[in-house]
């Protein structure tokens, strides 16, 4: 269905490793309008086999969801050269992605586009930029199923990037396999969050930070918890190990005694706190403050100066 407003209308599409998203938005006063939100937990780097291939029933659970997205698209009236369609962790890493990528193509009209770590953390700061208010340095760091981007900049300045193998999903395979959970799976976490930060460690705290913006569904299924608990949605070291205690004490691993907890993000919630809390232990983060928009908002933004620069050619 085609809107009235001038100006066409764009997709951006993202596949990352734990969900698809996919925003429908028109250029109003010079800036992308979200006119539709698609979302599908696909959980991709679930079906990552030990010979580094995509399990066939996850595969076909992506392509079921860009067939949906398909479906979105003719009915908000997109036209097909107006969407960009752009993969993170999972897809670098697997070795069929090239056979997915073929897959999709008849389904979008458009190829896939598997952008590195260090793309992916300059269209993650740009999203925040363009959606969250704040001034001064700012460290935003944005936890995906199989990656994590820590990005340091001011204004619309990185001053540093950085992308690193954590992630929700891939964490649950290696430390929340086996419930209930324990403190030693915590403390596992941490060890390998430590690990993996090596060097940038010292780095990111050797540049500094005046506040932290946190992207995401680990970041968000706190603040949604903490809103449905009427709570500050301001994230600190104490909610954390709050959380963590709550973690240890479930019966049931569908969480379902987590007051305020979604139930969609049940299954990535305790390896999104440990990770949460190592980071927030390991970089001295005094809190953490949700991001207005992240990766998919930043794609939202190229296509806007794309579609503005071919209107005016």
């Amino acid at each position: 269905m085609k809107r009235s407003n001038s100006g066409p209308l764009y997709a951006a599409i993202t596949l990352g490793s734990n969900s698809f998203n996919m925003l429908v938005a028109q250029t109003v006063a010079g800036k992308p309008k979200v006119v539709a939100k698609y979302k599908r937990k696909v959980r991709l780097a679930e079906g990552i086999g030990a010979d580094g291939t995509l399990n066939q029933t996850v595969f076909n659970r992506g392509l079921d969801c860009l067939m949906m997205f398909s479906s979105m698209l003719d009915k908000e009236g997109v036209d097909r050269d107006n969407i960009a369609v752009i993969a993170t962790a999972t897809l670098r890493s697997i070795s069929n992605a090239e056979a997915f990528c073929t897959a999709a193509l008849p389904i979008l009209g458009q190829p896939i586009e598997i952008i590195s770590g260090l793309r992916e953390a300059e269209l993650i700061y740009q999203g925040m930029v363009a959606t969250t208010c704040g001034e001064g340095r700012r460290l935003v760091i944005d936890i995906g199923g199989a990656s994590t981007e820590f990005i340091i900049g001011d204004g619309n300045k990185v001053l540093l990037k950085t992308s690193l193998d954590i992630g929700c999903v891939t964490f649950n395979d290696k430390f929340f396999n086996s419930f209930p959970f324990q403190q030693l799976d915590f403390d596992a976490a941490q060890n390998h969050v430590e690990s993996a930060l090596g060097g940038y460690r010292a780095q990111l705290l050797d540049y500094g930070w005046h506040c932290v913006v946190g992207a995401s569904g680990a970041v968000q299924s706190v603040v949604e918890l903490l809103n449905a608990r009427g709570l500050s949605e301001t994230i600190t070291s104490a909610v954390l190990q709050q959380l963590r205690e709550e973690v240890l004490s479930q019966t049931d691993v569908s969480m379902r005694d987590v007051v305020g907890l979604h139930q969609e993000r049940a299954p990535t919630f305790a390896a999104g706190i440990a990770i949460l809390l190592s980071l927030f232990n390991l970089l001295q983060i005094q809190s953490l403050n949700l991001s207005g928009g992240a990766l998919r908002e930043g794609v939202l933004q190229l296509l806007a100066e794309r579609i503005s620069q071919s209107e005016s050619v």
